[in-house]
């Protein structure tokens, strides 16, 4: 997957040191899949959670982390939509973030 807008993670890591060894394993797994279809993201990690809007929600660190992005099988790219704590994440709508 091409994974766009990579600079959120490392702001929010900058800002969470502890963040970035969770955060650069994550894109390093997703840059290199080819996932198709939900059900594969599902097998790779098995809290991801699938909202509307073409959004899937990363629980990164143990929950502590929050990635949404909105992926688009057919070109393969995911863009990152939001990084943010749990607390952070309660304040927004993922779908339209």
């Amino acid at each position: 997957m091409r994974i766009i807008a990579i600079g959120m993670l490392r702001d929010f890591w900058r800002k969470h040191p502890h963040a970035e060894t969770p955060l650069r394993a994550w894109y390093a797994e997703a840059s290199h899949a080819k996932w198709s279809t939900p059900a594969q993201i599902k097998a790779a990690y098995r809290d991801a959670s699938f909202i509307g809007n073409k959004r899937v929600i990363f629980n990164i660190k143990g929950n502590d982390i929050r990635l949404v992005v909105a992926v688009h099988y057919n070109k393969h790219r995911m863009f990152i939509r939001f990084v943010g704590t749990h607390a952070e994440y309660d304040k927004i709508n993922a779908e339209e973030i």
